[in-house]
């Protein structure tokens, strides 16, 4: 891992594990859960919100004055608010991204569960991705959370990963092995 990547790592670590006790103290998992999940959308979908989370040009009372108007806006949990807004104060807001999957982490463990990132070549149905995590959690022996995404270059089939491990049943995986083994023969 890269140093910056550490450093960043590292001080996600440090908020996330601060939020997780707070909320698990005060029984609000659930609501950070969804806090959580609303800040992630944010990230994907707004080119703004990664700027205004990234960007060295926003000064600190600029960047604690947006991300407190959106907190509100979001209706973000009072412990999600103020960390955004200390770690807007602190000019620690470009590790967001490290602290939603931080959190995300602690709250699965906390849970018993695991999550699985799975990418398909076409959008799975809600009983395809049931019958997955059902069979997922037979081999892991945990709840599985599926998290989704579609990926038209694999032609067909699935790429699971869980944890460490992976799973390539994907047609261009084997297309790609058949290829390989051509050469050897050839």
């Amino acid at each position: 891992m890269s140093e910056p990547a550490s450093i960043s790592t590292g001080i996600a670590g440090r908020y996330a594990q601060a939020v997780f006790s707070l909320a698990k103290e005060d029984n609000a998992l659930k609501a950070i859960e969804n806090d959580i999940d609303a800040l992630d959308a944010a990230m994907s979908e707004s080119e703004d919100f990664r700027t205004l989370i990234s960007s060295p040009l926003y000064t600190r009372d600029q960047q604690e004055s947006a991300i407190g108007a959106l907190a509100q806006k979001m209706e973000l949990s009072a412990t999600v608010a103020n960390t955004l807004r200390l770690m807007a104060s602190k000019r620690r807001l470009f590790v967001l991204p490290q602290l939603v999957s931080a959190l995300r982490g602690l709250i699965a463990d906390e849970k018993g569960e695991v999550t699985a990132d799975v990418t398909a070549a076409s959008k799975m149905t809600a009983a395809q991705q049931k019958s997955l995590a059902e069979t997922l959690k037979k081999a892991v022996g945990k709840d599985v959370k599926i998290n989704m995404a579609v990926d038209p270059k694999l032609i067909g089939g699935l790429v699971v990963k869980v944890g460490s491990r992976m799973i390539d049943t994907s047609i261009r995986a084997k297309l790609n092995a058949l290829q390989n083994t051509m050469k050897e023969v050839g």
